[in-house]
């Protein structure tokens, strides 16, 4: 039976989400299906159901705690293996972003942020540039947690990064339980992506000398 994870599930009035930059990706391959809705101005709503249910405790506070709105709803091939459901996340997800960001016009485009989980200490930060690159840089002490393998979520970021064009950086700087460890790679993902996607008020255009943040 699937988990779903509902807790601060958008309620009928905020359905439609809070403020304007929001996108939707539908992905569907002969592998996997993904929907996914992103709100960026919002205030941490999430539904979330992967058919994975550690990945959707992962997404649920990646949401909370960056202060996005966000839905996820995903079948896959996992009786083959969980890679292609994780991966097509990723990508849907980054895609999300990419298309909500639009032309970037007044984001912050950069930000860091570093979050400790009992015995964990990550730290994240991001670059929204239009060119996309992964720096991952983590140790764990068992090659699982619950029932992933843990190199999936490397998996989860590069597709991120890559759909997002983003230029994100990942690092776990310490810790000994698996499930704190990723946990604290997420927050400090969403974290990092909320500060980089904030609008700056003195910000009249976008962020750089060239005049553009694409590649």
């Amino acid at each position: 039976m699937k988990r779903k994870v509902r807790a601060n599930r958008p309620s009928p009035e905020t359905k439609e989400f809070l403020g304007t930059r929001k996108a939707q990706v539908h992905r569907k391959t002969r592998e996997t299906e993904v929907h996914v809705e992103l709100c960026l101005d919002g205030t941490g709503l999430y539904e979330v159901d992967s058919s994975l249910p550690f990945l959707d405790h992962m997404l649920s506070l990646f949401a909370k705690h960056g202060f996005f709105n966000l839905e996820v709803r995903a079948t896959g091939d996992t009786a083959v293996d969980y890679h292609h459901t994780v991966e097509d996340i990723g990508l849907a997800l980054g895609r999300c972003f990419r298309d909500a960001l639009g032309d970037k016009r007044g984001i912050r485009r950069f930000g860091e942020a570093s979050v400790p989980m009992v015995d964990a200490f990550a730290s994240a930060a991001v670059d929204f540039s239009g060119r996309p690159h992964l720096v991952y840089q983590a140790a764990f002490s068992s090659p699982r947690v619950g029932e992933m393998d843990v190199e999936l979520f490397e998996e989860f970021f590069r597709s991120f990064s890559n759909a997002a064009e983003a230029d994100l950086h990942l690092r776990l700087h310490y810790g000994s339980n698996v499930h704190h460890c990723v946990e604290a790679l997420f927050k400090a993902a969403a974290r990092a992506c909320d500060i980089a996607s904030q609008i700056e008020p003195r910000q009249k255009g976008v962020q750089s000398t060239k005049g553009t943040l694409t590649a």
